[in-house]
């Protein structure tokens, strides 16, 4: 049997990241994953020359350079600037919420009208010194009229709760821009690369053996003896078969759609705001690189509570969650020939260049 120096279970960014790295150290790295693709939720998959994100929208952003030197010294990455539009019963505002949003809210037209307005409304709630929930706490920092058009519905149906009954601390800070600049993210870079996720991740592999449609779980020990240490990526609860419990997560589901027309809603992406419609928001996937094609695809996007036998997005980082997750922590700590890593073995919900970080880390120290 093939001896490696690394088994690394889930061929997501953290578990491509660390194979690249340990490829360049002339480690020897065996990669498998349950899915019959690499990638993980980064996956893209071709529809009618599109590459259709098959978990969600993926748009690429960092303010750390070495890591944005990292990926585009890999591969070619586009110019795609990420502005949503909200639809919130068929009224359209720009997101973040800028100067164009709160045009189309209140016609305010220079930021000294719209920091006054939204003083207005946060006025209203003054008597509130110590939010109970999410709701007294938005209404504390940006008033009713954002709240209720541009937060609330989104975020029930995004944590399938109302929003009284989620914790005060899911909303630290609502980011207002007095500019009008419809880019969503800080970042100094972001992008796509050129030809779709799956180009980046078969440069980061293309040092590995990979083997695909394989659970770890069902053989734990066969393939744990093939490589020195395991780099574990994927849920922390499932690897110590949840001896204290199960975790919660968020799952979603997505319903695809091809139309024969060259653009359906103009963007890439837009969320729908009101608690009334189902899904959170529709994605155009093509927009994402600036697609030409004569047809278009579109997903409709639904959160869902998470079971076993669905995909785990969005752990919930309550405090019970927490102190759970704490447990496990500490028994990962224990193992001595096991590295675990990503968003699943950290129970944490990362950015893609914080996942990479992670990795880059962990390897700089390891190899």
């Amino acid at each position: 049997m093939k001896k490696y120096d690394y088994l690394i279970v889930g061929s997501g960014l953290f578990g491509a990241v660390f194979a690249h790295q340990s490829g360049l150290k002339d480690k020897k790295c065996l990669v498998i994953d349950k899915r019959p693709h690499t990638g993980g939720n980064v996956y893209c998959e071709d529809t009618e020359g599109i590459n259709v994100h098959k978990y969600g929208a993926h748009i690429f952003h960092t303010g750390d350079r070495e890591v944005w030197n990292y990926v585009s010294g890999l591969v070619e990455f586009n110019r795609y600037t990420n502005s949503p539009i909200a639809n919130y019963k068929g009224e359209l505002y720009n997101l973040p919420f800028n100067m164009n949003t709160f045009y189309q809210l209140w016609k305010v037209k220079t930021p000294e009208e719209a920091q006054c307005k939204i003083d207005d409304e946060k006025a209203q709630f003054s008597h509130i010194t110590a939010p109970e929930n999410l709701e007294e706490q938005a209404l504390t920092l940006v008033g009713k009229t954002i709240y209720e058009k541009l937060i609330k519905g989104y975020t029930e149906k995004q944590w399938g709760r109302k929003a009284t009954e989620l914790p005060a601390f899911i909303i630290k800070r609502i980011p207002l821009r007095f500019t009008f600049d419809n880019n969503y993210f800080n970042d100094i870079y972001q992008g796509i690369p050129v030809g779709g996720y799956n180009v980046l991740i078969n440069k980061l592999l293309e040092k590995a053996d990979v083997q695909l449609n394989v659970n770890f779980q069902d053989n734990r020990e066969l393939f744990s003896s093939m490589a020195d240490t395991v780099v574990y990526t994927g849920m922390i609860d499932e690897y110590f078969n949840y001896c204290f419990g199960k975790l919660e997560y968020r799952s979603l589901m997505f319903e695809n759609e091809t139309l024969n027309i060259p653009d359906y809603q103009g963007n890439a992406v837009v969320n729908y705001t009101d608690f009334e419609t189902p899904y959170t928001r529709i994605i155009e996937h093509k927009h994402f690189e600036f697609g030409k094609q004569e047809k278009t695809v579109i997903t409709r996007e639904y959160p869902q509570t998470w079971d076993e036998h669905k995909e785990a997005y969005y752990p919930v980082n309550d405090e019970k969650n927490n102190r759970l997750f704490a447990q496990y922590r500490q028994e990962a700590d224990r193992q001595t020939h096991v590295v675990f890593g990503g968003r699943l073995a950290d129970y944490a919900y990362y950015d893609m260049d914080k996942t990479i970080r992670k990795a880059l880390d962990i390897t700089q120290i390891l190899l």
